[in-house]
């Protein structure tokens, strides 16, 4: 099992993006520390074509193995306007988001339930990832 701890991989893209997202640089006020500000203070960031397909980034598709249960699900990671979690669309903004965006497959992700529980699954395959296909601007 892979540790969490590993160096996270945002693109260029998606580390403006996130960073729009989270209120740096707009002035505005927002909470002190969140997890978002560490992945942005922390992560390696890299050209957008040249990052390498089994790293997760946003409207990836990522296939989950859950520790608990061994059920295998996939998501796909996407902005808070479009999560939908009947049809596996989730936000990078939720805990699980936080915890996968950066990751890359081998990888061991903790987040925080809903229910105050701890999740743990592995990061089994990148189904689908944008800049694998040549999409630099999604």
């Amino acid at each position: 099992m892979n540790d969490q701890a590993r160096e996270r991989v945002l693109t260029e893209l998606d580390h403006v993006r996130l960073a729009t997202l989270s209120g740096r640089g707009t002035g505005a006020r927002r909470p002190a520390s969140t997890g978002i500000d560490a992945l942005l203070d922390e992560a390696h960031v890299v050209e957008s074509r040249k990052v390498a397909s089994d790293i997760v980034t946003m409207h990836s598709q990522v296939l989950l193995r859950f520790f608990d249960d061994g059920v295998r699900r996939l998501i796909t990671l996407c902005y808070p306007g479009d999560a939908n979690a009947r049809l596996g669309l989730v936000s990078v903004l939720s805990p699980i988001g936080l915890a996968l965006i950066g990751q890359r497959v081998g990888a061991s992700v903790r987040w925080e339930s809903p229910d105050g529980g701890e999740r743990v699954a592995e990061v089994e395959a990148i189904a689908f990832q944008p800049e694998a296909s040549g999409d630099y601007v999604s």
